[in-house]
């Protein structure tokens, strides 16, 4: 049997992903979302979520190109002079490698993330990562520790079959080669730990290699191929106009990826192929 997990990433940015989110899984196909801890519109977010219990929520832990949860004189190795985390995703995952006295901070924040969508009554069931953070070697130590203390069950594991994307798309080919050696490699780190702990992923995850560009047709095109069991496909949806996503990311088709959830054909595909919509705690989505 194959089933697959609908995700939108970024829920808590800004009022035009909120209202992208909440109109997937209304009307759409949508499943769950991940809720950014330090998002400016996360009231908004934390509500919505709320009004639509129906609709699983996790976490998108940040740890760049955002700004943290904890007062920043409290994490100042994790911070700029700005207060914020820095922009340049590489740097900070090189500070966190091989910095150790930043440990105990980064701990404390990642907590202090999952605390605060804790505190709003929102069943937290999942972690994943902005730029997939969640797989930094650090990041994953910690989290191994804090996921069963918070009751957290779903982790995204981020892997992706990259000889399948590329029959669908060729574009970027570096740079996806590049991203699946790495992701690859920290991918079978990950599992046999997750698997010792009882967390749940899934088999494979895409919207890695063509994050942004997640549209109808080439949707329709996964579905063809999907892998028996569990796969989750991750989406960036919006409403435009919004400045914060566009400043945050010019390049990505937020409509596009939205009319994607929202498209009778990905409806009807999924019945052709039988593959059931569902979350990580296994309830399945009935027709919008």
């Amino acid at each position: 049997m194959r089933r697959l997990i609908v995700n939108a990433d970024d829920f808590g940015l800004s009022p035009g992903v909120n209202r992208a989110v909440e109109l997937a899984w209304q009307q759409g196909a949508l499943t769950q979302a991940s809720l950014m801890a330090g998002g400016d519109a996360f009231d908004e977010a934390a509500l919505i979520a709320r009004q639509n219990p129906g609709l699983q929520v996790g976490l998108h832990l940040t740890l760049a190109q955002g700004r943290p949860v904890l007062p920043p004189e409290q994490v100042p190795g994790l911070v700029g002079t700005n207060g914020r985390f820095p922009d340049n995703p590489v740097a900070v995952g090189m500070k966190l490698f091989f910095d150790p006295t930043i440990r105990m901070q980064l701990r404390n924040e990642i907590e202090a993330q999952i605390l605060k969508v804790r505190a709003t009554g929102i069943p937290l069931t999942h972690i994943d990562g902005h730029l997939n953070i969640q797989m930094h070697p650090t990041v994953f130590s910690i989290l191994t520790e804090l996921m069963p203390l918070h009751g957290i069950t779903s982790f995204r594991i981020t892997r992706e079959r990259l000889w399948e994307n590329l029959r669908l798309d060729r574009t970027r080919l570096l740079g996806k080669s590049a991203e699946r050696f790495i992701f690859g490699g920290l991918a079978a780190y990950a599992r046999p730990q997750l698997r010792h702990r009882g967390i749940i992923t899934a088999v494979e995850v895409k919207g890695i290699l063509n994050s942004g560009r997640m549209t109808e047709d080439y949707l329709l095109r996964i579905l063809e191929h999907l892998q028996p069991g569990t796969s989750e496909i991750y989406f960036h949806p919006g409403c435009l106009p919004d400045s914060e996503i566009s400043r945050r990311m010019p390049d990505y088709h937020h409509r596009e990826e939205l009319a994607a959830l929202l498209s009778p054909r990905f409806r009807s595909s999924l019945k052709a192929h039988a593959i059931a919509l569902c979350n990580y705690r296994g309830d399945e989505k009935a027709d919008a």
